[in-house]
């Protein structure tokens, strides 16, 4: 079907602002509130108001919407901050809201719908552009890829502690429906695991709009199933995170099974999960999309190359979640970081040195050499701090960055195979824009 056939996402821009400053303001409230940090509450809010009111200024710059749109995308993150708000007004008993929220929840939601029109106003002030839909939906694509990036480093934090069973139901949180569960009991290991989950649910919500985006926006049906794929997954992935607390389907916080193979799974699919949003994102570009044929085209065995990393990287996925989950495997970790180096390093390499004028193939070139480096520096500090095996900040911050790490270095490698893929092809065929 033809674009000008197809519905066009006329909010695009609107829920791409949302959901960008949605994630950015949860990123500092969890920061803000973690154990080891509890910053005043008076700072994290001034921090949150000034997240709320630059997004209001970029809706000014960017939507040509002027105030209204500014007030929008302030009301859209608001609705979406429902999502956490509750755990301020739930009840004395489970599942229980607080009388107040019926003054709370309007006064929230038209308080930021005043910031964001106020940012708005001054965004515009030195006048105003309209970035077309497809512009913002690839946007959106990435805001994705950042939530889900947020969300690997807070899962990854919950299995470094050593807390991933400190909720013991689901899904349910301790008999609260997960939305209720009140901030003042989340402590220590719970605050953690708690805020995982929170955190799966705003990934799952920003992948379904994604699909239903890509669903009338785009004239690639094979970019619209991908969508969907995505949401697919993040459903299983959700319900693999749930089952690994509970064993099976139950209510029963009594009755429960944990199951730390499934916890393994589950962390394995959050990395897939994480190449399918990084590949979105760099299928809806405006430069996938605008593609021309390089002056050197990619050669074979760059292809090969880069094909076979992610294989690579997939298979040091699974031994690293072993590692980590069941504490077995970590003599064939070590090998298998040796062997995704020797073809990480120069399958990167030939990236930056022979296309230095393709930036895309330059920019992730250079994320998979540099960040193969990194990662195996990082590989040592860990093994070096899990000696001591005593659950301290800097074991759990290294282990922890390792593991996320690992995570942005298999989206870049993903990123450069496309992109390799991509640019062989238009050699090939001597096109100048994508079907």
């Amino acid at each position: 079907m033809a674009p000008a056939e197809r519905t066009r996402g006329g909010a695009a821009d609107l829920l791409a602002l949302a959901f960008g400053i949605t994630v950015a303001m949860w990123a500092v409230g969890y920061v803000g509130r973690l154990p080891t940090v509890m910053a005043p509450s008076i700072f994290i809010g001034f921090l949150l108001v000034g997240v709320l009111l630059a997004g209001g200024v970029l809706a000014g710059r960017l939507t040509g919407r002027g105030w209204v749109g500014g007030a929008a995308v302030g009301l859209l993150t608001a609705l979406i901050n429902l999502l956490v708000l509750g755990s301020l007004l739930t009840g004395e008993r489970p599942n229980e809201v607080a009388p107040s929220a019926a003054l709370w929840v309007p006064g929230f939601l038209i308080a930021s719908a005043l910031l964001g029109a106020v940012g708005a106003v001054a965004g515009s002030r030195d006048g105003s552009k309209r970035l077309d839909t497809d512009r913002w939906v690839a946007i959106f694509a990435r805001v994705g890829v950042a939530a889900t990036l947020l969300l690997l480093a807070v899962g990854g934090l919950v299995t470094s502690k050593g807390v991933g069973l400190a909720v013991v139901d689901w899904p349910n949180s301790y008999g609260y429906n997960m939305f209720l569960f009140p901030l003042s009991r989340m402590t220590g290991g719970i605050y953690y695991e708690h805020a995982h989950r929170l955190f799966g649910a705003l990934v799952g919500l920003t992948t379904v709009v994604l699909a239903v985006l890509l669903q009338r926006t785009d004239e690639r049906a094979w970019v619209r199933r991908l969508g969907w794929a995505a949401v697919a997954m993040v459903i299983v992935q959700g319900l693999l995170g749930g089952l690994r607390v509970t064993g099976r389907f139950t209510f029963d916080a009594v009755r429960l099974e944990p199951n730390i193979t499934l916890a393994v799974v589950h962390g394995v699919l959050a990395q897939v999960f994480l190449g399918t949003m990084i590949s979105l994102a760099v299928f809806t570009s405006r430069d996938w999309r605008r593609a021309y044929a390089p002056e050197r085209s990619p050669s074979r065995i760059e292809k090969v190359l880069r094909t076979t990393l992610v294989g690579l990287l997939i298979v040091q996925i699974v031994l690293g979640a072993v590692q980590r989950h069941l504490d077995r495997g970590l003599t064939l970790h070590i090998v298998m970081a040796v062997v995704v180096a020797l073809v990480a390093l120069p399958s990167g390499a030939r990236a930056w040195v022979l296309h230095p004028s393709e930036r895309r193939l330059w920019f992730f070139g250079h994320a998979v050499t540099d960040g193969t480096i990194f990662q195996v520096v990082l590989g040592l500090a860990t093994w070096v701090a899990t000696l001591s095996m005593d659950y301290s900040r800097f074991e759990v911050g290294v282990a922890t960055l390792h593991q996320w790490f690992g995570a942005a270095l298999f989206a870049s490698a993903v990123a450069l195979a496309l992109w390799t893929w991509r640019f062989a092809h238009l050699q090939g065929t001597g096109k100048s824009t994508a079907a």
